[in-house]
């Protein structure tokens, strides 16, 4: 039999023992509240970071999209806002040169240029995201009902010319620049950043080859993309020259994709009666993708103009591209690795 504890207390001089009640450990002491007993529940686990579909890097709100019609010749570098760009496109134009589309919407610069004149391939590529704003300066007369019919909002120099200036140490046509917040106000409606097709992520287990460089070529200009280590990106070089940015360092992007595409004769031409290509950047085709140092044999596929540019490894997995700037070279000759 479990004994009474017993206690002393003293009266008068007196010590007295007083018989006290066992205590459990299951219970409380006397003149103690019993402990609330903790529910853990279900752990709510936090929500995915959002990425941008231009870019796959971090972002709070899609923006509205701007593309911008940049020279890409000697005389119109070096180039400004394309350090800015989420995405680039390299088409050819007249006389086998070359030409930049820069699609501007995570981040954009004050401002971009030179601004030149629109072709025919640019209004094919537009749809793709939705209808963004367009920045370019004139287009053939032929051209411009092509134009008014195409998926886009026109902030021309002739729609919006208070978005224009004149670059001061430049000379004309290269002088023309844009400031990016008056072609936002001059397209209120543009479509926001929104799925083209791309992803990011890990690059493909197998079927890379190690690369230090990669040359493309038109019939009048040549680029080459030579990986560096240090700054994790293909840094570019065009015509056998460093391609150096306005805003100071050389342009470079992580991720280079070379989209091999159909390219014939459109209906336009130029002043002096150079045809000017059509790019068709819908269909199925073969690509390279370039990133960390490898490059990638590639599939691609725009089922319509409306729709986005899926990648695919040979295989027909999706070719994650590194996080960060695309520059995307629209060539029209097969790839050749190595």
């Amino acid at each position: 039999m479990r004994l009474p504890r017993m206690i002393t207390v003293t009266l008068a001089g007196v010590a007295i023992l007083i018989p006290t009640a066992a205590c459990s450990s299951d219970e409380p002491a006397a003149g103690q509240a019993p402990e609330a007993s903790v529910s853990t529940g279900p752990i709510e686990e936090p929500a995915p970071e959002k990425l941008h579909p231009f870019t796959g890097e971090p972002f709070d709100a899609a923006k509205r999209v701007i593309a911008v019609k940049i020279e890409n010749t000697a005389a119109g570098k070096p180039q400004l806002g394309l350090k800015s760009a989420d995405i680039v496109y390299i088409e050819q134009v007249e006389a086998g040169l070359t030409r930049l589309m820069a699609i501007f919407s995570s981040k954009i610069p004050p401002k971009v240029g030179p601004v030149r004149s629109a072709r025919i391939s640019d209004l094919h590529i537009a749809p793709m995201f939705g209808k963004p704003a367009f920045a370019y300066s004139g287009a053939q007369t032929k051209m411009l009902p092509f134009i008014a019919e195409a998926s886009l909002f026109d902030v021309s120099d002739s729609r919006a010319p208070g978005a224009y200036f004149r670059q001061p140490g430049r000379f004309a046509p290269y002088n023309l620049f844009a400031n990016t917040k008056k072609l936002l106000s001059a397209a209120p409606k543009a479509t926001k950043a929104k799925d083209v097709g791309f992803t990011f992520g890990d690059a493909p287990a197998e079927g890379g080859i190690e690369r230090k460089s990669y040359t493309v070529k038109w019939p009048a200009a040549r680029f080459t993309f030579a990986w560096s280590d240090a700054k994790k990106q293909w840094l570019i070089w065009q015509d056998g020259k460093k391609d150096m940015a306005a805003e100071g360092g050389q342009l470079g992007a992580p991720t280079i994709v070379v989209q091999y595409t159909k390219t014939e004769r459109s209906e336009f031409h130029d002043s002096n009666q150079s045809y000017t290509p059509l790019v068709h950047t819908t269909g199925k085709g073969s690509a390279i993708v370039l990133r960390d140092g490898m490059a990638y044999k590639a599939k691609w596929e725009r089922e319509s103009e409306d729709g986005g540019t899926t990648f695919t490894t040979t295989s027909g997995e999706p070719l994650n591209f590194a996080p960060g700037q695309v520059w995307v070279a629209l060539a029209s000759r097969k790839p050749v690795i190595p």
